[in-house]
């Protein structure tokens, strides 16, 4: 039978998603290059925000009428399973700490194929290395999807990044909930694993996952060691939410906006070129006026690489979902506010790059002829050129918009 992955959400969900395809390989079905090609759909959740739980509801209802079978995994298949239910009455809903079994759920419902298995990589991947973490922030839906913290071991972790490598892969995801918290179930740490997938040869690179501030702080020595390393991306997403220590108590964060600016200068004066990238919830309940300003001060402080500004949505079964919310207009109106900062900071931190060359790695295919590379911390440069997936350049900054830089080959 033919198979699609449909994910959504975070990277780890893709990972996930990926590997959820070479599970089917493994039983000798085949990949099929569109929804509509196949008999099964593997439609893998996010309810992160109502927006996007929206967006699944309506492709839940798209498929049952398409009457393909179809296989539920994700967040939703965890934490809204009657929800998934009500619309795919016959889906097969696995949730995340099933995973292990989804193999043999697939045999005993579909059987198996005879398509001969493929290599199961691109050029990118992507290695997810823990389920779960060890916050308890009180907006967060996906602590109630995927549980406490359930580190991957560290050789089975280190023969599928071999397995990669081996195949040809250049660019490597390492992904998690928070990555930060790995090992500390197991006995170990992520530096200590990202040291150990090093020892592999070859002219790669690994882009470290989200990490929240409060563990990242532990383990920060031994990370600053690890990104020196020129096979890993000079590049951090650190999540900060609000540059209010009032609003990061009630969200239950576990650190204070100096800490985290700390850490970010530590990171700064060890690594001079590094990118940060950080994320910001507009509108949490009790937010006021003034905590939204220091937001907006923290921001024009930080000069972050990049800001990603998600507007407050009440999750069922959480804290906040208790607590009395902004009005929407209030919090349409800061989006609106803090967005034009961070489009002013972003274009401002990219244009001190026009006229700087770097080598860089083509990660995917963009627009039209051009193609999008990244430079070794993380940058992503269009590049008008016939280039392939995999490949390393040179090349030299012409332009940038907030978001991106223009490159041209040199």
């Amino acid at each position: 039978m033919k198979y699609f992955v449909e994910s959504y959400g975070c990277t780890m969900n893709y990972g996930e998603g990926e590997q959820h395809a070479r599970r089917m390989e493994s039983l000798g079905h085949e990949r099929a290059g569109s929804a509509e090609e196949a008999d099964i759909i593997i439609l893998n959740t996010c309810t992160v925000v109502d927006t996007t739980e929206k967006r699944m509801v309506k492709r839940m209802n798209e498929l049952r009428a398409s009457g393909k079978d179809v296989i539920v995994t994700g967040c939703m298949a965890k934490v809204q399973g009657s929800r998934i239910m009500l619309r795919l009455p016959d889906a097969m809903v696995v949730p995340p700490e099933d995973y292990d079994l989804f193999t043999g759920m697939v045999e005993s419902r579909f059987g198996t194929g005879c398509c001969e298995e493929r290599s199961p990589y691109g050029r990118t991947a992507i290695i997810p290395v823990s389920q779960g973490c060890l916050g308890n922030c009180s907006y967060c839906i996906t602590k109630l999807a995927r549980g406490k913290l359930i580190s991957r071991p560290v050789d089975e972790i280190l023969e599928e990044f071999k397995g990669m490598i081996e195949s040809g892969v250049t660019e490597i995801l390492v992904t998690a909930q928070d990555t930060a918290c790995y090992g500390l179930d197991i006995g170990t740490d992520l530096g200590a694993l990202l040291k150990e997938m090093l020892k592999f040869d070859g002219d790669y690179r690994i882009r470290i996952g989200m990490m929240n501030p409060n563990y990242l702080d532990r383990i920060l020595d031994d990370m600053i060691d690890v990104l020196r390393d020129s096979r890993v991306y000079r590049f951090l997403h650190i999540p900060v939410q609000s540059g209010s220590n009032g609003v990061l108590k009630d969200m239950k964060r576990h650190y204070t906006v100096n800490k985290f600016l700390g850490i970010v200068n530590r990171l700064r004066d060890e690594i001079p070129d590094i990118s940060i990238a950080t994320d910001i919830i507009c509108g949490f309940p009790g937010e006021t006026d003034r905590d939204h300003q220091l937001t907006i001060s923290l921001l024009r402080k930080l000069r972050a690489d990049t800001v990603n500004i998600t507007r407050f949505s009440a999750r069922p079964g959480t804290e906040a979902a208790e607590m009395k919310e902004v009005q929407g207009n209030v919090i349409k109106d800061r989006s609106q506010e803090l967005t034009e900062v961070k489009n002013s900071v972003e274009y401002d931190v990219n244009s001190a790059l026009v006229g700087k060359r770097f080598r860089v790695l083509v990660t995917e295919h963009g627009k039209g002829n051009t193609v999008i590379a990244r430079t070794d911390n993380y940058r992503p440069v269009a590049i008008d050129a016939e280039l392939k997936i995999g490949d390393f350049v040179d090349a030299e900054i012409t332009e940038c918009a907030s978001t991106y830089l223009v490159g041209k080959l040199i």
